[in-house]
């Protein structure tokens, strides 16, 4: 007779707990390991770098007399906020980004805790262990505060009409915030990706009337433009041109023009017509491999999966709506990145924690979120070591190069990129780095001021010869190769 005691529910969850607790600690540790990468990190924080310097908390600013136009400010607010805490660095650029995952995963589990326990720790599972949501969790972009604001209104809105009478009156209002948030963190996009799911649930349900009765949508609108708004209106007085470029430029021709060459802040990113379902099955990994894996086991096993109950059903078609409305809008675009998946995850954790507990007994299920959370967890550290092993070489960021510079740089002398200086050269040189594009430019520059000077490798042979032939060679880092030029004189521009 086997004696061994049946683990309790609580007992089997403790792998996962502690797989789940490995994984958010690495994260949060890691996040001052590795340099801002180009072009997002590094923009952004020499962005939000620049608004703490100024003390300019309206306008983001690209560049010297260069207003950035492409994103509203409140990932920008947040990361010079924790500038300002703790110091310029890695570590509080990505902070504000990895808390902002926390809410988004807060949120997730009290919803699903409606439920049950369980279900919450496999939803909040299922997100964390997500490779889309495990970076972005720490990188320095707007697409995490956008996820907070469309959860929040994807939570407000279903838990305003279906919650108990308080919950009702909390959550709706929530709803609003949630459309303040990302309208206040990327703009009128999260009207689309938190209104087409709401919209057509509303109208397959034909819920019009309930709807309308429940959340308070006059003073929840007029609340959100109160709050939203004067940013607006203050942005566009104090550089015009920023609505038409923000409202037509990033919200129309970044997403429906291939090749869209009016970006003023990058490179528009060209892809195929439905690249975002592939983006999103790679946002899931490793859960788009492990699951269907996991399914075929269990289905060779002869585990026989239970049927949605009924009064499931509704809450189901909510998650698969959400779920499906950034793949259905972004189908067409010609102009997307893989983070354009990441609103997704969340439903798609709510709908797979509801999955696997219908098909599989709970000691199968936290073996399965075990695996996957420690999968990613090793992973995610190799990548991590990989950026750290070849410390002469800058992969996507000029830390190094910088660095470097200031160990040789004894006489205070410039440091000049040609013929284009990173976003991660601004962010860690403080602004000092100089951008010099043209030749002619870069040889009245250094006549008789000794600099330091890097150059992309592929562009040393478009120097002018006369800088050519002043180089002293310092270092190798990455795309970019260092050198010191002391005694360019005017006689050697008037030959050239």
């Amino acid at each position: 007779m086997n004696l061994r005691p049946v683990p309790t529910e609580t007992q089997s969850q403790a792998p996962v707990w502690w797989a789940l607790a490995l994984l958010l600690g690495l994260r949060l540790i890691s996040l001052g390991l590795y340099p801002l990468m180009d072009n997002t990190e590094a923009r952004y924080a020499e962005i939000s770098r620049v608004m703490g310097v100024l003390g300019d908390w309206v306008t983001p600013w690209y560049d010297t007399g260069v207003p950035f136009w492409g994103k509203p400010p409140l990932s920008f607010w947040t990361t010079a906020l924790s500038f300002g805490l703790l110091g310029v660095n890695e570590f509080a650029a990505r902070l504000p980004h990895f808390l902002a995952a926390l809410g988004v995963g807060w949120l997730v589990w009290g919803w699903a805790r409606q439920r049950s326990q369980p279900a919450a720790l496999t939803a909040v599972a299922l997100l964390a262990g997500s490779s889309l949501m495990l970076i972005s969790a720490g990188a320095v972009m707007t697409d995490m505060t956008l996820l907070v604001g469309i959860t929040l209104a994807m939570r407000g809105f279903w838990l305003g009409l279906h919650g108990d009478a308080t919950q009702q009156r909390r959550e709706g209002w929530l709803f609003f915030l949630g459309l303040t948030v990302g309208l206040l963190a990327k703009g009128p996009l999260v009207l689309v990706l938190a209104g087409l799911p709401v919209g057509l649930w509303t109208l397959l349900n034909w819920q019009w009337a309930r709807v309308w009765r429940h959340l308070p949508w006059l003073r929840g609108g007029l609340a959100v433009l109160l709050l939203v708004g004067p940013w607006y209106a203050v942005a566009e007085l104090r550089t015009p041109g920023f609505l038409d470029y923000f409202l037509l430029g990033e919200h129309w021709h970044r997403f429906v023009t291939p090749g869209w060459t009016g970006d003023r802040y990058g490179v528009a990113h060209s892809a195929p017509w439905g690249s975002i379902w592939v983006y999103a099955g790679v946002a899931m990994l490793p859960w788009s491999l492990l699951v269907p894996l996991a399914w075929w086991r269990w289905r060779t096993a002869g585990v026989v999966a239970q049927s949605v109950a009924a009064s499931d059903k509704p809450l189901q078609h909510y998650l698969i709506l959400w779920s499906l409305a950034p793949a259905l809008f972004f189908t067409f675009a010609g102009n997307i990145l893989w983070t354009y998946a990441l609103p997704a995850l969340p439903p798609l954790a709510l709908l797979g924690a509801g999955w696997l507990s219908r098909h599989a007994d709970p000691r199968r299920v936290n073996r399965l979120l075990t695996l996957g959370l420690i999968l990613s967890a090793v992973l995610f550290a190799g990548f991590v070591a990989s950026l750290n092993l070849k410390q002469t070489e800058d992969w996507h960021t000029t830390q190094r190069l910088v660095a470097h510079y200031d160990t040789l740089n004894t006489q205070q002398r410039a440091l000049i990129f040609y013929p284009e200086r990173p976003y991660s050269a601004a962010f860690y040189s403080r602004g000092r780095a100089e951008q010099i594009a043209q030749p002619s430019a870069l040889l009245t520059r250094l006549a008789g001021q000794p600099a330091f000077l890097a150059v992309e490798t592929t562009a040393v042979a478009t120097l002018p010869a006369a800088v050519r032939a002043h180089l002293q060679w310092q270092g190798q880092h990455g795309d970019y190769t260092l050198f010191l030029i002391t005694d360019l004189s005017v006689r050697d521009q008037a030959i050239d």
